[in-house]
């Protein structure tokens, strides 16, 4: 299986929930398992059902993390020597040479993607049509929409 990329940060907080998970919520279904358990009669107990239900969600996180981290190529950008050019982990300001519109990505891997924080994934058409330029640079987006022109204002590895 080939390596996935994926920040320093984000691999940092994947193993921050994973912590999580396997310290405090682990334990806790646990607990409401036999808690449940000695309320009797398993067939009828809700309380039970929901437990067993919470515990196979949180083993399913847990692997599904661990198998992340496993396949993670981890980058950290800030230790990148890039020459000012775009590259997987940067953050870059553009400006919609159309509309003056100004926004901030990170170009992060697929696992991290989230357009809503500002990080979209390396395989994007944005990140795709970033990806080499540097600061000055216009970058042609193929979108569904058509074609969107952004001016890149600033390059930074942070």
């Amino acid at each position: 299986m080939s390596k996935v990329p994926m920040t320093a940060k984000g691999a940092q907080q994947l193993r921050e929930e994973l912590q999580e998970l396997k310290s405090v919520a682990r334990p806790r279904v646990i607990q409401a398992i036999a808690e449940a358990r000695a309320h009797g009669d398993l067939k009828e107990n809700a309380e039970y059902a929901a437990a067993k239900e919470q515990q196979s969600f949180i083993e399913g996180r847990i692997s599904e993390i661990e198998g992340q981290l496993s396949n993670a190529q981890i980058i950290d950008v800030a230790t990148v020597n890039a020459n000012g050019r775009i590259v997987f982990g940067t953050t870059v300001d553009l400006v919609n040479v159309k509309t003056s519109e100004e926004v901030t990505y990170q170009i992060v891997g697929d696992l991290e993607a989230d357009i809503k924080q500002g990080k979209i994934s390396i395989s994007s058409p944005i990140a795709r049509a970033l990806i080499g330029k540097e600061e000055g640079d216009i970058a042609v987006v193929r979108a569904p929409g058509g074609e969107i022109e952004y001016e890149i204002a600033a390059v930074k590895y942070i």
